[in-house]
């Protein structure tokens, strides 16, 4: 034992030639709170400057390690590297979208890791767009305009930098091009102008953005979202294209470090919002496109607990509401010249077993992005040529229907606000992403593109359905399956299984495709996605039902899934994997906390594993603003002591745990490195199997790990030969209850007593 995580005597592990397992030095500090004691022996670890020799070091030699333990698996990287990348089509181009006179796109070239932002001209004027509209038959005699080639702009930087673009939008009259370069993987990004008839950049840069911007309707006009230094973004400002960046003026600034600022504008193009929002609630101003030097106007008044989202149509505003009393939101109606003053009438009711994500709003129709039963919808809308009324006056919807046990929907990029058109994106675990074209007023529908998944794929050699774990309280929660039918007919209890879990922040883990994927598949494992408590996918209280001082519920809830699997027969108990990133490093990290038995692998990506050091450190970024997520444990004794229960860094203990790789980057603004740093350094002194313990921080990215799509493949590839090596290898504990579960068939009843122990 004692934490070797992969050291030890030759056979599977291949440690002949490993470098010593890092250990990180343990120097005393304490933090006191609320009469509380903790001692943080690894702090040394947090370094914000990123400049410290013995943290680069230490960071360096987990790096070493894990390499060093996962040589033996090089030739199964490159394995999964190829077929990974084998089923892309790597020349290949989204579904262009009709824009003014032009069609936008971007594109890939083969063997190029950045898009390329194109345009051609002969697109139909906007009356005239219909679902038959198609840039190869209407824009096929004009020539294509490189408006942005990322892969040009990433080579001047270097063959291993980062390279992101946020914006990328044309001005009104397409003359100009704005788009913000973020080079570090810290997500503050470079704001450049770029004019389209000459391909000079225009003006100075504007540095340091959120990357957020939007054009105002007179083509010099920008704005911009600028971030405080606790990377909030809290700024929105004016831009001159031409004019030095100092003489930008200040138009909105947030006083609230609990609520960050965005920039969006209307499809109508006739206004421009601020918005401005905490985790629990928000205000929306709009500035008129037409009169940028305005100052804005407030929509609705800011109310403590309400949210909202506002689009624009004619002489009203349509807002997508939520309160404590209509958790599921409800659709309202706002008159223009009366916002910020008026009484909303109401348009789409709210329903307590209907849950609405989002709204498209057109000339003449109303899109209602919706979920129910932990499914997703579309219901669309006619709406009358004068403005919205009251109740009723919308009709009947027309509802959309989809084929699949489990799916995903996703809102695509709208076409022209006259045209009836509503884009959207459909996939599911096994079906690769389709975009649709869908007449709203005549109910005909198009594909315009359907993914290429290359190398042979078939989606009825896989299989999917979705299954529900009882919890010790009673709740249901829902799991979508998908394996290789062809491999498995049957689910026999012999297969490995990788559950993923995130539960937070009311985003939905959702049923998407993924090419990557299949290569799991295709040897043997199933995929398990959990749709746990703090996520939205069963409505906003499902929500609430796992955040605050119910956040524990997330962790039971994954546990219990875990459970279900096993004791219903699903795969082998000693095969079971789960992966978490982010926040999903809470679900994670507490469930191997909390069982560690029962799992034989995890990988924990980014995670969020600090939590009680975090959220009372204001100073660190975003601690504030996620208060309202987590809770304060600043102010009230209640949140901390909750949170020091259930946090993974202060509930590791001396006690065996399964094969565990982590992940960082080392300029992550969002998660510290020295969160999962740290808790690996406490793990490898405490822990007592012999099982790997990995630590990989990628030292040139942030959050979102490598930027070219082809390294990110290469990251996918050492996680799954990760797996498929403890798999291979099983843990070095053994778990009574799983072995004995299958004859028992008492596999949801164990959550109850995890429950207690939580």
């Amino acid at each position: 034992g004692g934490g070797g995580g992969g050291g030890g005597g030759g056979g599977f592990w291949g440690a002949e030639g490993l470098p010593a397992v890092p250990q990180a030095e343990r120097r005393p500090h304490e933090l006191r709170a609320h009469g509380d004691i903790r001692e943080d022996p690894y702090y040394w670890l947090r370094d914000d400057a990123r400049e410290s020799p013995a943290v680069l070091a230490h960071v360096g030699a987990e790096n070493a390690y894990t390499a060093a333990v996962m040589r033996s698996t090089e030739a199964l990287q490159d394995d999964l590297y190829r077929e990974m990348r084998g089923r892309i089509q790597e020349a290949d181009q989204t579904t262009p979208q009709a824009e003014g006179p032009f069609w936008y796109y971007s594109r890939t070239e083969e063997g190029l890791q950045y898009q390329v932002h194109c345009r051609r001209g002969g697109a139909p004027a906007a009356g005239a767009y219909s679902v038959t509209s198609r840039m190869d038959a209407e824009g096929a005699a004009h020539p294509e305009e490189v408006l942005l080639d990322e892969n040009a702009e990433a080579a001047k930087l270097g063959p291993e930098a980062y390279y992101a673009v946020r914006g990328c939008i044309p001005s009104e009259d397409h003359s100009l091009l704005a788009y913000a370069e973020d080079t570090s993987g810290n997500e503050k990004y470079t704001l450049k102008v770029k004019d389209l008839r000459t391909g000079a950049l225009v003006g100075e840069p504007v540095p340091e953005t959120s990357g957020g911007l939007q054009w105002a309707n007179d083509n010099r006009t920008l704005f911009y979202v600028k971030k405080d230094p606790l990377d909030r973004p809290f700024q929105v400002w004016r831009h001159t294209v031409g004019a030095p960046p100092e003489s930008d003026a200040l138009v909105y600034e947030e006083k609230d470090e609990a609520f960050y600022v965005g920039l969006s504008k209307s499809r109508s193009r006739r206004a421009i919002f601020i918005d401005s929002g905490s985790a629990v609630t928000s205000e929306t101003l709009f500035l008129d496109a037409d009169a940028p030097e305005v100052p804005p106007v407030t929509v609705l008044p800011r109310r403590q607990g309400v949210e909202y989202s506002v689009y624009h149509r004619g002489d009203h505003f349509i807002v997508e509401s939520r309160d404590d009393a209509k958790p599921n939101s409800e659709v309202l109606s706002v008159p223009v010249g009366a916002a910020g003053a008026s009484s909303p009438a109401v348009l789409v009711p709210h329903d307590p077993e209907t849950k609405i994500e989002g709204l498209v709003v057109s000339q003449d129709h109303l899109a209602v992005f919706l979920r129910r039963g932990g499914l997703q919808g579309i219901h669309t809308y006619e709406l009358a040529a004068d403005a919205p009324a009251g109740p009723g006056g919308l009709g009947a919807p027309q509802e959309l229907a989809f084929p699949e046990e489990t799916f995903e929907i996703y809102g695509g990029t709208p076409g022209p606000f006259a045209s009836p058109v509503l884009r959207f994106g459909y996939s599911s675990l096994s079906t690769p992403s389709t975009v649709y074209d869908h007449d709203m007023r005549t109910g005909a529908r198009e594909v315009k593109k359907v993914q290429p998944v290359l190398g042979g794929f078939d989606a009825r050699r896989y299989a999917t359905k979705r299954v529900w774990a009882t919890v010790s309280d009673g709740v249901r929660v829902p799991i979508s399956l998908v394996w290789n039918r062809e491999l498995m007919p049957d689910l026999d209890g012999t297969a490995p299984v990788l559950l993923d879990g995130y539960g937070s922040y009311e985003a939905c883990n959702d049923d998407y495709f993924s090419s990557a994927r299949l290569s799991l598949l295709d040897r043997g494992f199933v995929f398990a996605n959990t749709h746990i408590r703090g996520g939205g996918e069963m409505g906003r209280l499902w929500y609430e039902d796992g955040k605050y001082l119910k956040k524990k519920n997330t962790v039971t809830d994954f546990v219990a899934c875990a459970e279900h699997l096993v004791s219903t027969g699903v795969c082998d108990p000693r095969k079971v994997c789960i992966v978490g990133r982010s926040a999903g490093g809470i679900t994670v990290g507490g469930a191997i906390n909390f069982r560690p038995s029962l799992f034989c692998a995890a990988i924990a990506g980014v995670p969020f594993v600090d939590v009680v050091t975090t959220m009372m450190d204001e100073t660190i970024p975003l601690t504030v603003i996620e208060w309202e997520e987590w809770g304060n444990p600043v102010k009230f004794p209640e949140f901390y002591h909750y949170m020091k229960s259930y946090s993974p860094y202060d509930n590791v203990e001396s006690k065996g745990y399964p094969h565990l790789l982590v992940t960082a980057g080392l300029h992550d603004p969002r998660v510290g490195y020295w969160e999962p740093a740290k808790w690996v350094a406490k793990l490898r002194a405490e822990k007592t199997d012999s099982n790997m313990l990995l630590f990989k921080c990628d030292l040139g990215a942030g959050h979102f790990s490598k930027s070219g799509r082809f390294d990110r493949l290469k990251e996918v590839a050492l996680e799954y030969a990760f797996l498929l090596k403890a798999v291979e290898a099983g843990p070095t504990h053994q778990d009574p209850w799983g072995a004995r579960s299958l004859e028992a068939g008492t596999g949801d009843g164990r959550a109850l007593a995890v429950q207690s122990k939580l």
